[in-house]
């Protein structure tokens, strides 16, 4: 893996960037909607969360091992921050990752979380260095699952009410894609 300092990467919509303080109301905005957290593991934020929140980014690069990386994803055209996207190299192997992700929920449906997830498992890969990519879905997020699927990333467990989140056990499936998969679907990307 190789260590290096991120500014930003930018998609021909996306601009994915270290958070700003700008950005705290758009973060606790989505942060505090029951639909976009719905499957994710926090349920709100309180603005001094944002805040904390948004410092601790700041501090952090995304190739570091640690407790994660957060990148914020914005609009090209406004700087208008719509989501972000969980990163995270794994304690037991530092060529391993895992990926989440969070939009506002008026970005759904529109490609910017594949169009930002693409861009995130490329600099994985090439600017990382990295062998293997995670992802964890809740079993009833198919758009989620579908998400993955299409990124190309493959399903590779199935755990059975292996989560306790909001008052009841859930079933997750493990998703994962290893670099030459990834190299494999994007020929045309110089290597």
């Amino acid at each position: 893996m190789r260590a290096s300092v991120f500014h930003s990467l930018e998609t021909p919509r996306l601009q994915i960037r270290h958070f700003t303080p700008a950005d705290l109301p758009t973060l606790l905005a989505y942060r505090n909607d029951p639909l976009v957290a719905r499957y994710q593991s926090w349920e709100s934020m309180t603005e001094a969360e944002g805040r904390a929140f948004i410092e601790e980014m700041q501090q952090r690069q995304p190739g570091e091992p640690g407790p994660g990386f957060q990148f914020a994803i914005a609009l090209k055209t406004s700087g208008l921050h719509i989501g972000d996207c969980y990163f995270k190299i794994l304690d037991y192997d530092p060529h391993q990752a895992e990926i989440g992700y969070s939009l506002a929920r008026a970005h759904w449906g529109q490609g910017f979380a594949t169009e930002a997830l693409t861009a995130i498992l490329e600099y994985s890969f090439r600017t990382l260095d990295l062998h293997r990519i995670i992802a964890i879905a809740d079993c009833e997020n198919r758009a989620s699952i579908a998400l993955l699927e299409r990124l190309g990333m493959r399903r590779e467990g199935h755990f059975l009410k292996s989560m306790w989140s909001k008052g009841a056990w859930g079933d997750e499936y493990q998703y994962a894609i290893l670099l030459e998969e990834w190299r494999s679907r994007h020929r045309s990307t110089p290597q």
